[in-house]
């Protein structure tokens, strides 16, 4: 008879006791993981849509202009004080061109 209990009791509590678990995975999801997976988005997008002749500044923080963009192996040159460096398109952080120039277009 006390087996009888204790089966019981565990067999009433099975959805209710993964609830907590279900609840913490949709909040992880809907506050961590979505805004990630939208920032890297918008990142990728910002990436491709740089265009020749932008002044930018490097995830290192190298100010400098886009002299070139290589579409075949994913790479800039940027043209800095001390000459033109190489970098690939995902180093660049963000463009100051209209920081700069109020006549560029937006």
């Amino acid at each position: 008879m006390l087996t009888n209990a204790i089966f019981l009791q565990a067999e009433g509590g099975g959805i209710m006791s993964m609830l907590p678990f279900i609840l913490m995975i949709g909040v992880l999801y809907f506050f961590m993981i979505r805004p990630q997976m939208a920032r890297q988005k918008k990142e990728k997008q910002f990436q491709s849509s740089i265009k020749k002749g932008a002044k930018i500044v490097t995830s290192s923080g190298i100010h400098g202009k886009i002299v070139d963009i290589n579409d075949n192996d994913n790479t800039v040159s940027i043209e800095t004080g001390a000459g033109k460096i190489k970098f690939e398109r995902s180093a660049i952080s963000m463009e100051l061109t209209k920081k700069y120039d109020p006549q560029a277009k937006k």
